[in-house]
C-alpha cells in the first residue's frame, strides 16, 4: 500500500438490526486492500466492539478507519454520556448496559477489553456529559506496507 485510506461510518444508536455493517465492510475494506489475513482479524475484533458501543452505550457516533503502509488505526467517537469511570470499564464483566441489552445478548463487559487486547495501542478520551473517543492502532509488521 503506497497512500492513506480512510473509510468511515456513521452509526446509530439502539439500532440492533444495522449493528455489524461499519465493521463488517471495514473489513472487507482491509481485505480488498491485501492487509494480512491476521491483522484483519484483529481489527475486526475491535471494531466491531467499537461499533457495539456506540450502538448500546452512546445513542450513535462515527466510526472509522485510517490505514497506512505503516498503521491501521480505528477510531470512535461519540456524544454520549461518557465514562464516569474508565479503569473500572476496562475490566472485563464490567457492563452499564441495559437489562433490555443483556437480554438480546450483548453488554457482556468485554468490549474495551477486548479492543485493547487487540491493539498495539489504545488511547480513550471520555468526559461525562461529553462523548468518548476511542482510538485503536494496530502496527504493521516492518515491510510489509500492511501487505500480505
Amino acid at each position: 500500500m503506497d497512500s492513506h485510506y480512510e473509510v468511515e461510518f456513521k452509526v446509530r444508536g439502539d439500532d440492533f438490526l444495522a449493528a455489524g455493517e461499519a465493521s463488517n465492510q471495514i473489513k472487507e475494506t482491509l481485505i480488498m486492500l491485501g492487509v494480512p489475513s491476521a491483522i484483519s482479524r484483529r481489527a475486526s475484533v475491535i471494531t466491531y466492539e467499537a461499533e457495539m458501543n456506540l450502538v448500546i452505550h452512546s445513542g450513535g457516533g462515527t466510526l472509522r478507519a485510517l490505514i497506512t503502509p505503516e498503521k491501521l488505526t480505528i477510531q470512535a467517537v461519540d456524544e454520549g454520556p461518557g465514562i464516569p469511570d474508565l479503569h473500572l470499564a476496562m475490566r472485563e464483566g464490567f457492563s452499564t448496559a441495559s437489562d433490555r441489552v443483556r437480554e438480546m445478548g450483548f453488554g457482556a463487559g468485554m468490549g474495551l477489553p477486548n479492543i485493547k487486547r487487540n491493539s498495539d495501542s489504545l488511547e480513550i478520551e471520555s468526559g461525562v456529559g461529553k462523548g468518548t473517543t476511542v482510538t485503536a492502532t494496530i502496527l504493521f509488521p516492518e515491510g510489509s506496507g500492511g501487505r500480505r
